[in-house]
């Protein structure tokens, strides 16, 4: 298939730019060493995130995707993990192959690049820093940028207003149902890569515009001569 390129390309960043998992791991399992309760593992942290990390020490607490731990446990819980995130946000994390070709690649044909995640900015920026692309990107939008955070449009429809992009000119790059049912309700096309953080669910099952191995692969989809996304 063949996609007409965007004038707007926004990336998601955990699942799809970044492998975070190997630092949020290391800090659940430092969480939980801490307060005297079972690790819980890389695989099994790589089936929480995508949601936030107020979400992930939920999930953490109870070893299980849905649900809730004791309130008191959580407050416990949640300060002690994001000191040790604070410290630990980038040691371990890795871009994923393929993402600074893609990128670049997206650069080189005139979108314009932002960044849209659902980590808070303490951690986001950090990490962007220290991985060596925040300077890729013209607007980060964190989780706690706006009132709203994926799966609400409202980051991307923000996204779209600040560079004066119609929502159909534009693409969401992602990893998650999150991401797609956020870009469905902006009227954005959406792409997501096959490797990501979607709970252990295959991202097909979204129905994305598409589903690619590699951001990289993005050079594959687009139609050089299409200067715009076709909303679908």
């Amino acid at each position: 298939m063949s996609m007409p390129t965007p004038q707007l390309a926004l990336i998601d960043l955990d699942g799809t730019l970044v492998d975070s998992v190997p630092d949020l791991a290391y800090c659940v399992d430092e969480m939980m060493n801490q307060l005297s309760l079972p690790r819980r593992g890389e695989a099994r942290v790589r089936q929480w995130v995508g949601n936030g990390v107020e979400r992930l020490v939920r999930r953490a607490l109870i070893n299980n995707l849905d649900g809730e731990p004791e309130p008191a446990l959580f407050n416990r819980a949640y300060p002690i993990f994001l000191e040790l995130y604070s410290i630990h946000t980038s040691e371990r994390s890795r871009l994923f192959p393929g993402a600074r070709e893609g990128l670049a690649f997206l650069k080189r044909v005139g979108a314009r690049l932002g960044c849209v995640t659902n980590k808070a900015a303490r951690f986001t920026e950090p990490l962007l820093r220290d991985l060596g692309v925040a300077d890729e990107f013209e607007l980060v939008i964190s989780g706690d940028s706006l009132p709203k955070k994926k799966p609400d449009p409202l980051p991307l429809l923000h996204a779209a207003a600040h560079f004066g992009v119609k929502p159909q000119e534009a693409l969401l790059v992602g990893d998650s149902i999150s991401d797609v049912k956020a870009a469905r309700a902006a009227g954005f096309a959406v792409i997501c890569v096959s490797y990501g953080y979607n709970h252990g669910l295959d991202i097909r099952t979204a129905n994305p515009d598409a589903v690619v191995d590699s951001i990289a692969e993005l050079a594959d989809l687009m139609a050089p001569s299409s200067p715009h996304v076709a909303a679908t």
